[in-house]
């Protein structure tokens, strides 16, 4: 090359094959570029994410006659917990947490039992046999979802998208293969992942989240459960329920947004079952000591002091974060909340690019519920099929919290009545009521062979004399 620099006639020639050099890759980037291009699959219809949501909505247009894939990656925890098709509800969300709820309730029926004339000696809960149940019938629904996909022809893609243009994704598989793909519109339905407080010492190294208690092998122990939220509360309800010794820490207010009075009437219930409160308390560091225990530090206000407790599992429970970060949202123009970075949609789902939509926990300003999700999916797929015009009903949502006292409200809090009205124009009524029990002779033991099935299929092995 130095000598080809040398004299005019050198300069010459080094212009030469510079040039036939870059036309030669100028050449061989519009093969490249036409090569992806004739391996781009087009669809009428791309979802990404395959929770309740997005499943709801690509199954409705399969049958109403459109092309429709679905793109769907498991990133694994920092645990390495990774689970199969269905989102969150299916794999660590509404499901595993009712299925374990109501193991927990069955230990309270087993305990009451006696007092019914039921000569049930007690038995404590394994762990292993719960959990082997749940984990088992979670994996069906993740076959049954597949099944019902290649049912109404909704091609299947297990790969990680990102965004390459507008109309154009990018999948890669767990092995490193890409898969471009193409719609004509596409639909965001990633979801939320459970939030990790990185600014605390050994938060991410120790603990655990929602994305792995339900998968856990083994017992958890002795459980501190940092949050208030209602995933906080009905994971703390159910470990308490299953005898374990659980105690929740409490930084503000327990239930935020839904109404105080009833939040309250659920805490101090799970007091008086057994689970313990640390309140207005924040951890500060978590440790693991030589026995394999964890230590946690936090600061105590009312003490103004640092205290400490050893416990076998940290359960973070502080919120969740929308799955978005990684898919390139800025290469197709989608605007997200500069605080939560949920997507940004207005009432038909669309966000800031025309053919884009997104729905479910990722977009902002929607009920984190599955319902409202299925129900929304189904409906913008009517609309992008000329089905239908109607548009989700996101106001007066009803919903329920699975603690050991369970909550369900429709409608305003008393808080937000009032912030919304004025306090002069609310009018508040209360009927307090203790349940009744309706008894009915068992038929042939009918009942306690069913109660017996159900609690030993869920940790509890009954012994009927």
């Amino acid at each position: 090359m130095a000598a080809a620099l040398r004299g005019a006639g050198g300069r010459f020639r080094w212009r030469i094959r510079a040039a036939a050099a870059a036309a030669a890759a100028a050449a061989g980037g519009v093969r490249g570029a036409a090569r992806r291009a004739a391996g781009r699959q087009n669809y009428d219809l791309l979802v990404i994410g395959g929770g309740s949501g997005g499943l709801a909505c690509a199954k409705e247009a399969a049958q109403l006659g459109k092309k429709v894939a679905v793109v769907d990656y498991v990133e694994p925890s920092p645990r390495g917990t990774r689970w199969g098709l269905g989102g969150t509800c299916v794999n660590v969300g509404c499901i595993p947490k009712k299925l374990m709820h109501q193991a927990a309730l069955l230990g309270g029926m087993v305990r009451d039992a006696p007092h019914y004339g039921w000569a049930l000696q007690p038995v404590p809960h394994d762990w292993t046999t719960m959990a082997e149940a749940v984990q088992n019938h979670v994996k069906s629904l993740n076959w049954g979802h597949r099944v019902q996909l290649q049912d109404r022809k909704v091609t299947y893609f297990n790969i990680k998208a990102s965004f390459v243009d507008a109309h154009t994704v990018c999948g890669v598989s767990k092995g490193g293969k890409e898969t471009l793909l193409s719609a004509e519109h596409i639909v965001i339905a990633t979801g939320g992942r459970p939030r990790y407080p990185t600014h605390i010492e050994g938060a991410l190294e120790y603990g655990i989240t929602s994305d792995d208690l339900f998968w856990l092998k083994e017992s958890p122990g002795k459980t501190l459960v940092v949050g208030a939220s209602y995933v906080a509360l009905e994971c703390a309800g159910f470990l308490t329920g299953l005898g374990l010794d659980t105690t929740v820490m409490i930084r503000s207010i327990p239930l935020r947004g839904f109404d105080q009075q009833m939040s309250s009437l659920v805490t101090e219930y799970m007091a008086s079952q057994g689970t313990r409160f640390l309140r207005g308390c924040t951890p500060s560091r978590v440790q693991r000591l030589p026995d394999g225990q964890l230590q946690v530090t936090w600061e105590d206000p009312s003490s103004g002091k640092e205290d400490t407790g050893t416990f076998n599992t940290v359960l973070w429970a502080i919120g969740r974060i929308p799955e978005t970060r990684s898919l390139n949202l800025e290469k197709a123009g989608v605007h997200t909340s500069p605080t939560s970075q949920k997507i940004l949609v207005d009432a038909r789902e669309t966000t800031s690019v025309p053919h884009i939509y997104a729905i479910g926990d990722v977009a902002e300003g929607r009920p984190e519920l599955t319902p409202t999700a299925i129900m929304a999916g189904k409906l913008l797929a009517q609309r992008l099929c000329g089905q239908s015009s109607d548009v989700m009903d996101y106001e007066n949502v009803p919903t329920t919290v699975f603690t050991p006292l369970e909550y369900g409200c429709v409608g305003l809090s008393e808080e937000e009545a009032v912030a919304r009205h004025g306090e002069e124009h609310v009018e508040l009524s209360q009927a307090p009521q203790k349940p009744g029990f309706k008894y009915s002779p068992p038929k042939e033991d009918c009942l306690l062979s069913v109660l017996s099935q159900l609690a030993v299929a869920l940790g509890w092995p009954l012994r009927v004399p």
